[in-house]
């Protein structure tokens, strides 16, 4: 996977950390540095950990199914940028359940779980497809989400919740995108 695949993987999976920090900052009277830190903190740090963990995970059990490694890899990516399309096209709910301006250690631990669990699957799929740099693949995910994030939070405090169902959307189009190529590569069907 080249740089640009990688940098694209990223920029989807941080589409719901930046769909969240838009309702936290839509929460917030006037934003702050540190508030827009700490969301790009807690949510790049997590999005880059959980994808390196399900790399790990992947490697370990990617022997076994080495005959349907791409098939795995390609269904991941795809059930999780269909769920991310679900929740742009469903309720707000996710801002009803994040928007609030409370940035404590226990909050922003439940949300960047939350929110990255997407990740510990692509990590996995990473793993089964292969020639991957997973060290380049963490800082990118890491630094893209951090970023938006904490654009997220400073658009949410301007902006409104204009740009959650787009990033969103977004968002899943990429990794239904990105699960497809694997496929269509292990198949020999693209060069």
């Amino acid at each position: 996977m080249g740089f640009a695949e990688l940098l694209l993987l990223a920029v989807g999976l941080s589409m719901d950390a930046f769909a969240v920090s838009i309702c936290k900052g839509l929460a917030m009277k006037r934003t702050t540095l540190k508030a827009e830190l700490t969301c790009g903190v807690w949510f790049g740090g997590f999005q880059a950990l959980m994808p390196l963990i399900g790399f790990f995970l992947g490697t370990l059990f990617a022997g076994a199914i080495e005959a349907v490694d791409h098939w795995v890899a390609c269904l991941l990516l795809v059930i999780i940028g269909i769920n991310m399309l679900k929740e742009a096209f469903g309720q707000d709910e996710e801002c009803e359940s994040c928007g609030s301006a409370d940035l404590s250690v226990k909050t922003m631990f439940v949300m960047a779980v939350a929110t990255s669990i997407d990740a510990l699957a692509v990590g996995i799929s990473l793993a089964m497809a292969g020639d991957v740099n997973i060290l380049q693949a963490v800082v990118l995910i890491g630094i893209c989400t951090c970023g938006l994030s904490m654009a997220g939070v400073k658009i949410g405090s301007i902006f409104g919740s204009r740009f959650e169902k787009k990033a969103q959307l977004a968002g899943g189009v990429i990794l239904i995108l990105l699960g497809i190529k694997i496929l269509l590569e292990h198949l020999e069907l693209l060069p």
